[in-house]
């Protein structure tokens, strides 16, 4: 498990455990740009989405409809069909 997936807080907004990067229920906006894994674009969007992303897209939050490719990204993630 990446040191990313350690639980280090709790979401202000929906009160599910957290990374010290947030999930896209309520994000921290990164203090310097980083680099997508996905499509190695430079970006402080944490909400960022991009085609190569779109491919590995696999949860949806029930709570509020985002979708993610890792489960750890939303507060109550459900793995979607095909994914």
């Amino acid at each position: 498990m990446s040191e990313e997936s350690s639980v280090e807080s709790i979401c202000p907004t929906c009160g599910a455990a957290t990374t010290a990067t947030g999930h896209l229920c309520r994000p921290f906006k990164p203090t310097k740009p980083y680099v997508c894994e996905y499509c190695g674009a430079e970006t402080d969007d944490p909400r960022h989405m991009c085609y190569p992303q779109i491919e590995h897209l696999r949860f949806q939050c029930v709570h509020c409809g985002r979708l993610a490719a890792k489960a750890e990204a939303l507060c109550h993630p459900k793995r979607i069909a095909g994914g």
